[in-house]
């Protein structure tokens, strides 16, 4: 358990890091940086902030409701959301 959290940690260590310069504006003005520190919580609401909050519906259903699972979906969707979050996709995938 340890080194899962461990691994999780320094994964979301290593998209956050970054200069300002390389932060990305995402479509409406939403920091990537931010979706991504979001996304680190709990997987999809990174996404769901790019999208611009609201109804639960505009949150990636498969991410957001599969992030419950211990092991698949958390840290593996976590990560997974954090990735397309720091790219500014919006995808629900969830593999």
């Amino acid at each position: 358990m340890r080194f899962t959290a461990f691994a999780f940690v320094a994964a979301c260590a290593l998209l956050v890091q970054g200069s300002a310069a390389e932060a990305r504006q995402c479509q409406g003005g939403r920091s990537s940086q931010a979706a991504t520190a979001f996304s680190a919580l709990h997987a999809g609401v990174g996404e769901w902030y790019l999208k611009g909050w609201g109804r639960l519906e505009k949150a990636p259903q498969n991410k957001f409701w599969l992030g419950f699972i211990p092991v698949y979906g958390w840290p593996y969707l976590a990560i997974r959301s954090a990735i397309d979050s720091s790219r500014c996709q919006t995808l629900d995938r969830a593999y």
